[in-house]
C-alpha cells in the first residue's frame, strides 16, 4: 500500500529508517460520542433536561443513542471546544469553499443547537476573516 495513502487514512507514520515504517492509528471518539458524553457538563442544558423531564419541554427529547436534541438538532454543550471543533470543520470543509456567517449558520442550525448559536458563529467569522 502506498505510504501516502496509509497517511491520509488517519495514521501517523515514521519513516526515519528508509528499511522500515512504523505506523500506528490514532483512535478518537466520534463529534456524536464527544457531545453525548459531555451534554450534562453543561448548565444550559441540565436546564433543558431538567425542564423536559418535568414534561414542560415537548420539543426536546433524549433518543434511542441517548443524545439530547431540541427540535431534532443535537445540542451542544459548551466544553471541550466542541462548538469551536464544530465552527472550524463546517468554515473548512471541504464541501463549502469558506461560506459567509449567514450561510454558516443556515447549515449548522440544521443539525446542531446551542444558545448564542448564529452570535457564535459571527464571531468566529469575524476573527477567521480578520486574520
Amino acid at each position: 500500500m502506498d505510504v501516502q495513502v496509509l497517511a491520509n487514512q488517519f495514521m501517523i507514520l515514521d519513516v526515519s529508517e528508509p528499511s522500515r515504517v512504523l505506523a500506528c492509528f490514532v483512535v478518537e471518539p466520534s463529534l456524536l460520542e464527544r457531545i453525548k458524553a459531555r451534554q450534562f457538563d453543561d448548565p444550559h442544558l441540565l436546564v433543558l433536561k431538567d425542564t423536559m423531564q418535568r414534561g414542560g419541554a415537548k420539543e426536546i427529547v433524549i433518543g434511542d443513542v441517548c443524545v439530547m436534541r431540541l427540535q431534532g438538532r443535537i445540542c451542544v454543550p459548551n466544553v471541550d471546544g466542541l462548538r469551536d471543533l464544530i465552527l472550524e470543520e463546517a468554515h473548512s470543509s471541504h464541501y463549502s469553499i469558506h461560506p459567509g456567517a449567514t450561510k454558516m449558520y443556515h447549515d449548522l442550525k440544521q443539525h446542531y443547537y446551542w444558545r448564542s448559536m448564529k452570535k457564535d458563529i459571527v464571531a468566529y467569522a469575524h476573527v477567521y476573516w480578520s486574520l
